[in-house]
């Protein structure tokens, strides 16, 4: 279940992880309104930190590799955060889990004082949405060691989902992936430190992210760990008819069909269950 061409070890600031086989990557929220969570993941900043370091530890304990915290929602029509309200939001708990648990932590953000902030506190990854794109965050990832994911989104959170439409959707991925690939090295950031994710769910239909799926492979082909989010998203809404609460066969079967396809990280809602299912499927590859 190689993810690509590329090496297998990823430098994660003073950790080293191995993509040869797939991650992954539990989701710890700091807003009240996530993306697909329901709230379990949720931790309120008003909050003393030990609920965060405890729904951290217990990713960890179920088998999570990287701890990906995030304090702006990038759900479709979710509200603006503002700079100083993020910053609040994620760093406490970043230098949190560094100090107490020294856990791998991913910080998910498009903002470029957070990046700073996150890289200073700790952070091991930064996971941006925004592929960069967002006034100095490119200058932010560059002025630090750390590797960065690049995540495919077509429009911006508010509108994403209101007519995405595409020629073919896994070539157009590729492009815009590449360009902004592209866009890092010129900046100084090297092809090692980058991490790609075609975006499950934001600015594409089912169709789109069903095909996505289908052709992951293709997006391997560029030479990078891929990172995939499909946990309790939308599309398991539209193809099963089921609630927030009641999409995890469907996110565990997504979250298969993803590393056979090539995922190297698996972020995810559901460790424990996410984990037993990936040990499965190793157990038959290897």
């Amino acid at each position: 279940m190689q993810p690509s061409s590329q090496s297998s070890l990823l430098v994660c600031g003073k950790h080293q992880l191995d993509t040869s086989c797939p991650l992954v990557m539990g989701i710890l929220n700091t807003t009240p309104d996530s993306f697909s969570d329901g709230g379990n993941n949720y931790i309120d900043q008003h909050l003393s930190l030990d609920l965060a370091l405890r729904r951290a530890e217990q990713m960890l304990a179920e088998g999570a590799v990287i701890i990906d915290v995030g304090g702006e929602s990038t759900r479709p029509g979710a509200a603006i955060v503002s700079e100083q309200q993020e910053l609040d939001r994620v760093v406490p708990v970043v230098e949190a889990l560094v100090s107490k648990l020294d856990a791998i932590v991913s910080v998910d953000t498009s903002t470029a004082s957070v990046i700073r902030e996150s890289a200073n506190h700790g952070a091991s990854l930064i996971n941006d949405v925004r592929a960069l794109e967002r006034e100095g965050a490119l200058a932010a990832v560059a002025a630090t060691v750390l590797p960065v994911c690049l995540m495919h989104m077509q429009g911006q959170p508010t509108t994403m989902q209101n007519n995405p439409v595409y020629t073919d959707v896994v070539t157009e991925v590729r492009q815009y992936l590449t360009a902004r690939v592209e866009a890092c090295v010129a900046q100084g950031i090297s092809r090692e430190r980058i991490i790609l994710d075609p975006g499950f769910g934001f600015g594409k239909t089912l169709a789109h992210n069903l095909a996505l799926l289908k052709r992951l492979p293709e997006m391997g082909d560029l030479g990078f760990p891929l990172l995939v989010g499909v946990s309790r998203k939308s599309m398991l809404a539209q193809l099963l008819n089921r609630g927030v609460g009641e999409r995890l066969p469907g996110s565990l079967a997504l979250a298969m069909l993803a590393a056979q396809h090539g995922a190297a990280i698996i972020r995810v809602h559901d460790v424990a269950a996410t984990v037993d299912v990936l040990k499965v499927l190793a157990a038959v590859t290897d």
